[in-house]
């Protein structure tokens, strides 16, 4: 994904808080102390291109990386590792909360130990962040409502296999999905399958629904690196894994822009995804960690890096791009989802 270029210091007094502070990832050195960093699971293939980046450009923007911990998606595993993380000196934690409403305390803790936190994709309900790293969870159910209504004329059934609701990105793509497909699309019936991200869940409930409705014409995945294997499967058992011209296709779109994604949609399989920047995630989580540490502060505003940093209640959320990925641009070499080796 190609980075927008430098802005003069001038324009960048809107996003940061003195002229020479830029937002852009520089291969400085010096400064700050231990950066701690929490995986959030290991069983998803998006999460695993992430969980590659992160050493590599640690290296790059000469971070302090401390050796990674891996919650394994359970809130308690998270808490702990975070407190390990911070017993062995960090001075700032980069994590990836898959429940948003329970690490609330933990962010109390951190907060009253000046210990700041950059959270990655995810947005904690509340406590507070220095900054989140993630791209408008909104735009994804927005522009997938937007792909199936078009695809399907405003007419027909579609299912939306939703990741957890307890995370705030569940939610929002949910929700977003949900409010466009009434007012844009009214003709248009949506059966909400709650996956909690696991791709058995997404199996078994997909099958249950087409079962019960043959005629389903469109799939959202709220997560490729979870849904994509078991919704092929199903879809070939069902002989509707067929090319987009065949009148038995069923028009699927993700989220995510792993490289399986874009595999099935070269070969027909799927039709579209919304790439989520995993290299971005992990260049500015690591960024943002080191500024804070460095004591460098930043303001809602455009950035320099084609984003927008936006007030939240509890800190600062900075929105990276994530494009919609068709036939038409899948090759484009900029999208990370061709850059992973």
């Amino acid at each position: 994904m190609k980075l927008g270029p430098v802005a003069a210091c001038a324009a960048l007094l809107a996003v940061i808080t003195a002229c020479g502070t830029s937002t852009t990832p520089s291969a400085g050195g010096g400064g700050g102390g231990k950066i701690g960093i929490d995986h959030p699971r290991a069983d998803s293939d998006f999460w695993n291109s992430y969980i590659k980046y992160v050493p590599q450009l640690a290296g790059e923007l000469k971070v302090d990386l401390m050796p990674a911990t891996n919650s394994q998606n359970d809130v308690a595993k998270l808490v702990n590792n975070v407190q390990a993380l911070t017993g062995q000196g960090a001075k700032a934690i980069v994590m990836a909360p898959q429940d948003t409403g329970a690490i609330a305390s933990t962010l109390q803790q951190l907060e009253n130990k000046k210990i700041p936190v950059v959270t990655v994709d995810t947005r904690p309900d509340k406590g507070k962040v220095f900054m989140v790293v993630r791209a408008d969870n909104r735009a994804y159910g927005t522009k997938a409502c937007e792909f199936l209504g078009e695809k399907l004329g405003g007419k027909g059934k579609v299912v939306q296999l939703m990741g957890a609701l307890s995370s705030v990105n569940g939610r929002d793509r949910a929700e977003a999905f949900g409010e466009c497909m009434k007012t844009k699309f009214p003709g248009i019936t949506v059966f909400d399958e709650p996956t909690e991200w696991e791709g058995s869940k997404a199996a078994s409930m997909l099958q249950t629904r087409l079962e019960q409705n043959p005629d389903v014409k469109g799939i959202y995945m709220h997560a490729g690196g979870v849904h994509l294997a078991p919704t092929l499967q199903v879809l070939k058992q069902k002989g509707l894994l067929v090319p987009p011209e065949d009148p038995k296709h069923v028009f699927v779109i993700s989220n995510d822009g792993i490289p399986q994604e874009f595999e099935a949609i070269r070969k027909g399989d799927i039709d579209a995804t919304v790439s989520q920047p995993a290299d971005l995630y992990a260049k500015y989580a690591l960024f943002y960690a080191k500024a804070a540490v460095d004591g460098k502060t930043f303001k809602p505003g455009p950035t320099d890096h084609d984003s927008t940093i936006i007030q939240l209640p509890n800190g600062l959320e900075d929105q990276l791009p994530a494009p919609l990925v068709t036939k038409d641009n899948v090759d484009d070499q900029n999208l990370w989802g061709n850059q992973v080796k």
